[in-house]
């Protein structure tokens, strides 16, 4: 949960650098998140960049936990998968992403998360023109599902998208050696129709 706030516009190596930095400090728990002040949280999460936004965001999340389901993640987890994503988002500096990676990675909910790398992907596949990100994840969620494990499915399907969208399908595009490039909509094919 940590990690899916901390890595908001950064690398998951600087993301690693934070969270080692919490162990390392002995407050690696929600209460002792609670308890460090605000800049201990900022020195310690400071290789994650924009610390001091994120240390914030992390204060009012622990807060959220500990205020709600008195800082137990299984109480938490009890709660709809709707009703606890509409929660999230309510918190300042927790965004669609970011609700969604910790109800699909941490709390193991059926929702599939949808990143920039995503909605990239989709776009010059063709899958779809739009950047709208909840069209986009109903649209996965809706293909995706599966009879057996949804959960397994979601995850694995946006970590082979994470992985495309870092080594080839980047903002500059290594087309010539990508696995997906016969399906690239610069090739002249269109993938609506696999999706509906």
């Amino acid at each position: 949960m940590i990690g899916a706030i901390l890595i908001q516009q950064t690398t998951w190596k600087n993301v690693q650098k934070a969270i080692e930095n919490i162990k390392l400090s002995g407050t690696l728990s929600p209460e002792l998140i609670n308890l460090i002040s605000l800049e201990e949280l900022e020195n310690l999460i400071k290789p994650s960049g924009f610390y001091r936004v994120k240390a914030r965001t992390l204060k009012t999340y622990v807060a959220f936990l500990m205020e709600g389901y008195n800082g137990r993640i299984s109480s938490m987890n009890r709660e709809s998968l709707e009703i606890l994503r509409n929660k999230l988002l309510k918190i300042k500096g927790i965004g669609m992403e970011t609700a969604d990676s910790i109800l699909l990675y941490a709390l193991k909910k059926e929702i599939f998360v949808v990143d920039g790398y995503t909605k990239r992907i989709f776009e010059r596949i063709g899958i779809t023109n739009s950047r709208d990100h909840e069209k986009i994840r109903i649209l996965c969620e809706r293909s995706l599902r599966s009879e057996g494990n949804s959960i397994y499915c979601f995850n694995e399907m946006h970590a082979l998208i994470v992985a495309l969208g870092k080594s080839y399908c980047k903002k500059r595009p290594k087309c010539g050696i990508c696995p997906g490039k016969d399906l690239c909509q610069k090739k002249g094919v269109k993938n609506e129709q696999r999706w509906n």
